[in-house]
């Protein structure tokens, strides 16, 4: 488990009224189910065995207004020389409600499948970079720190003991936007997607990664400056509430 997983939303503030409870999977479309009301099942794919457990949100905390949720994205990465597909599903889990009518939020985990690094022998995996706000308001979808942990397709050995593109001091900050509108899959049990981008970041050059740091650097074209990077995202969500 990830330790001091609790995030108070920092964005809550500057909402209008009408964008509070537009969460980042658009669930206002529909409300969960009321405290003790049958259960579905789980959608197909989704594991949702690493939520946080009911001992992990926050004190006051009312279980028929928390929820976990399982999201998976594929899409598109550049940044730097990197210019490659994802293909395989990023997954991320965490859950969402609110204490005493303020949004909180609570990471559970994030998974991903090494990115091949074209024309090199080096791969780039997703890692989750210690900060998310999964709130959307008017301007944004949702906020995300994410690192990219360097590895080599030949195995798990990496340059040096945590390698990466950023870290959790200084990762690549994610503003995402919408690109696709929110749209139901599933309404029982609730499924929805959606399609969302940044084009804006800045990406650091490699962390943690010794004598090879410079080399490493010039093979990846990093730092990359804001603007000349993307993160293109197709993602669908499974929900299940609390209780």
């Amino acid at each position: 488990m990830t330790p001091n997983r609790l995030t108070l939303n920092r964005a809550v503030r500057r909402l209008t009224s009408a964008a509070v409870g537009a969460l980042l999977v658009g669930l206002a479309l529909g409300a969960a189910p009321a405290h003790g009301a049958e259960q579905a099942a789980d959608p197909p794919g989704f594991d949702f065995s690493a939520c946080p457990t009911v001992d992990e949100l926050p004190p006051g905390a009312v279980l028929g207004a928390w929820r976990c949720e399982v999201m998976h994205a594929t899409g598109h990465l550049r940044i730097g020389a990197v210019d490659e597909a994802l293909t395989e599903p990023m997954k991320i889990t965490f859950a969402e409600g609110r204490v005493d009518g303020e949004f909180r939020q609570v990471f559970g985990e994030m998974s991903a499948a090494p990115i091949r690094v074209t024309g090199t022998p080096l791969t780039l995996t997703p890692r989750y970079g210690g900060y998310s706000d999964f709130l959307s308001d008017d301007t944004r979808r949702g906020e995300f720190d994410i690192r990219f942990a360097i590895g080599t397709v030949h195995g798990p050995a990496r340059p040096s003991s945590g390698c990466s593109v950023g870290s959790d001091k200084d990762p690549v900050h994610l503003v995402l936007k919408d690109t696709d509108p929110t749209r139901v899959i599933s309404k029982d049990p609730l499924v929805v997607a959606f399609g969302a981008q940044d084009v804006e970041f800045a990406a650091p050059g490699t962390s943690g990664c010794g004598p090879l740091r410079r080399a490493l650097d010039r093979t990846l074209a990093l730092p990359s400056a804001a603007g000349t990077n993307a993160f293109d995202l197709d993602v669908t969500v499974a929900i299940r509430p609390y209780a």
